[in-house]
């Protein structure tokens, strides 16, 4: 029994966006999760670089915290930075 999506996307076809939605029902979750994955990595490289770019002379520790401030909430930037960063790896 196939399940009826209502169009969702007003520059998208019905049936283009029928055709989408068959090809991700199609796709093996393993696959669907590596692409959200991969995704979400690209955008925090994204907003990461967007920051050091707009604060450049800023260190990346600092970088790393504004994101956490931005993304997950002062709280948490203020937990971080009260925290020793962790040792430099060797290599």
């Amino acid at each position: 029994m196939a399940v009826r999506v209502a169009p969702r996307s007003a520059d998208t076809s019905v049936e283009a966006e029928r055709v989408q939605v068959d090809l991700i029902r199609a796709t093996p979750v393993s696959r669907r999760l590596a692409i959200a994955c991969s995704l979400s990595a690209t955008v925090i490289t994204l907003a990461r670089r967007s920051l050091a770019r707009a604060q450049p002379n800023l260190p990346a520790r600092e970088i790393d915290l504004r994101f956490v401030e931005l993304h997950y909430g002062p709280e948490i930037a203020a937990a971080l930075r009260a925290t020793p960063p962790p040792a430099s790896r060797p290599g």
